[in-house]
């Protein structure tokens, strides 16, 4: 990324546009993660286009669709399973909320009817999670079901058991790939199990050879009821980095298209430093484009006034990245709570919530560089977009490494109250 922006930086300054779409490709491709980028093959060449043309206003224009698709993006996730297979606590996780928050997903509550329950995430308001009936229900037919429970606008579909995956739920995953979605088998529970195991063979008992007898057992058992090659995650709710959830998070992340899947990183619980790195990862990647497009508007004259990367936008862009790593202050304030903590000492602890420190210059230097990025905004063209495109490169990521070092440092301090 940084080797990009460098060389966009002198492409910029020499109107080099040839070099900066032969660039912008590999480079685009080096910083996204293994899970996938939000920008479509579509969306990533009409970008390269624009960029061989020289027509900085398209550039602008498509990056800022991509970045709104992202963050205005609709998630629907359906979560079927019984009553006691962990269904809503695997909801409840994936929201952020424990069981006791006013919130959450009832626990543990009798399912006797076809009908479907809405959970919206506390944050972002697009995502929904649909709590749906297992398949085990008196009225099961799996040529109906999906109607009945609303299934067009789900985006995938996550069958759960505790136990054994049943011929009806074989019977709804082929209905399930026959309309052209995604499902995945989440078997719950294993901590249970593995604690179970442990109890009655102490002398005996391995962890690794339990886990993959679960595993082995389930792979037999969806085999052997037709489901070919199925897509199974052992999972505690209780223990989100334990297990298969990481590899959920990754697969669900490289199956979802672009926008959606970037909404999915932002999501996802901060449960270690792996899931950290993933939000990380997709935020590098939107201050990347943030600096493309700054740079394109930059080349218009006075446009830098109009959106430029000015204190309440930098104020705006950390409050943002406080919040998906779960450092706004509702969540502060939980957190001090479960670490039954001061709030004021967490808060002493924290880098990101003391915005002025982090821009407050009033040295000659700074008035200075202020006045020349004042007259090269006035007047626009390569000088204005080199230094908009490195003022909201390095702000941006300045903010996202000062977050990303807190919500690591609060991390600890979870593992080191739950080990005790």
């Amino acid at each position: 990324m940084d080797q990009f922006i460098s060389a966009f930086l002198k492409g910029a300054s020499e109107n080099n546009f040839h070099q900066l779409a032969k660039e912008f490709l590999p480079q685009y491709s080096a910083l996204i993660s293994k899970a996938g980028g939000m920008l479509s093959p579509d969306t990533l060449s009409t970008i390269h286009k624009a960029f061989q043309e020289g027509k900085l206003s398209d550039v602008m224009s498509h990056i800022q669709e991509a970045i709104s698709a992202a963050e205005n993006a609709v998630l629907e996730v359906a979560v079927i399973g019984e009553s006691g297979t962990g269904k809503s606590s695997f909801i409840n996780a994936l929201r952020g909320l424990s069981h006791e928050s006013e919130e959450s997903a009832d626990v543990g509550t009798v399912e006797t009817t076809m009908c479907r329950t809405p959970y919206q995430h506390p944050k972002y308001l697009n995502v929904i999670f649909w709590d749906l009936p297992g398949t085990r229900t008196p009225n099961f037919y799996p040529d109906t079901y999906l109607d009945k429970v609303g299934f067009a606008n789900c985006d995938f579909f996550i069958i759960i058991s505790s136990s054994r995956f049943s011929l009806n739920d074989a019977l709804l995953a082929q209905k399930i790939k026959d309309a052209g979605k995604k499902f995945y088998f989440v078997r719950t529970k294993v901590d249970s199990d593995l604690y179970s195991e442990e109890k009655t063979k102490p002398t005996t008992f391995k962890k690794e050879e339990v886990l993959q007898r679960i595993r082995d057992y389930c792979l037999a058992n969806l085999n052997n009821i037709g489901v070919t090659e199925p897509h199974i995650f052992l999972i505690s709710n209780f223990d989100l980095d334990a297990f298969d959830f990481p590899k959920l998070e990754e697969t669900l992340l490289k199956e979802l298209p672009g926008h959606k899947r970037h909404m999915f990183a932002m999501l996802l619980p901060n449960i270690s430093d792996a899931s950290i790195e993933i939000k990380k990862h997709f935020l590098q990647e939107k201050i990347f484009l943030e600096a493309l497009k700054s740079s394109a508007v930059s080349f218009i004259p006075w446009m830098t006034f109009i959106s430029g990367f000015d204190l309440p936008q930098q104020e705006k862009c950390l409050k943002e990245y406080r919040s998906y790593f779960g450092l706004d202050d509702k969540s502060i304030e939980e957190i001090a709570e479960k670490l039954d903590t001061p709030l004021e000492d967490i808060k002493g602890q924290l880098k990101c919530l003391d915005f002025w420190s982090r821009v407050k210059d009033d040295s000659i230097i700074a008035q200075a560089r202020s006045a020349v990025e004042a007259f090269c905004a006035l007047k626009g063209g390569p000088a204005s977009s080199v230094i908009q495109a490195l003022k909201v490169y390095c702000g941006h990521t300045q903010f996202l490494n000062i977050v990303v070092e807190d919500a690591k440092h609060l991390l600890r301090k979870m593992e080191t109250v739950n080990a005790a």
